[in-house]
């Protein structure tokens, strides 16, 4: 296979991850907040203590860190066509110049203020029915979770720039030695 092939079924193929990752972030979403539904129903029915919303809260955080992994490879996938398959420019840098140029806002790609949300919600029967103590240590895990989705979502913001600088460092980068260990 010559170069230029293995470049075109390379870009394929990236980008068919892209799409097909995409889908997958747009079906967890839903996915993970029925989950949830159902753990808070299920659990609130077998156990009637405040501790009953840390698994439907699990379930949440878990949901939430896999759309992040997910928008987080997709958007290193996108950095690497944009630096190593579209030097010259192509899709990438056109989004990425959007992006800059036009600060409107637009769809939370982690979905983060609707895990907040899910995550508020959560802590309400802890709120209701709750002992000092069990508010108290509940809304600091709570708390947590939102703090995590807070991050991820500064970390989001700032990968696209960061990344791209990397894999332009890579791209002009000599080949590094190989440093692994050689058999005795």
């Amino acid at each position: 296979m010559d170069a230029a092939h293995q470049q075109l079924v390379e870009y394929t193929a990236l980008r068919t991850t892209i799409a097909q990752r995409g889908t997958a972030r747009m079906v967890l979403v839903p996915v993970t907040f029925i989950a949830w539904a159902a753990t808070s129903i299920a659990t609130a029915a077998v156990i009637t203590v405040a501790m009953s919303t840390l698994v439907p809260l699990l379930v949440l955080a878990a949901g939430f860190e896999a759309v992040f992994a997910l928008h987080v490879n997709v958007e290193r996938i996108g950095r690497y066509l944009q630096v190593f398959h579209e030097p010259s420019g192509g899709w990438e840098h056109v989004a990425m110049e959007f992006g800059r140029r036009f600060k409107a806002g637009g769809p939370d790609p982690l979905f983060s203020r609707l895990f907040a949300i899910g995550v508020s919600i959560n802590y309400l029967p802890v709120f209701l029915t709750g002992e000092i103590t069990e508010m108290v240590v509940l809304a600091v895990l709570h708390l947590i979770v939102i703090y995590r989705i807070r991050q991820a979502r500064i970390f989001a913001a700032a990968q696209r720039e960061a990344d791209l600088q990397r894999f332009r460092d890579l791209a002009t980068a000599p080949p590094a030695a190989d440093s692994s260990p050689t058999p005795s």
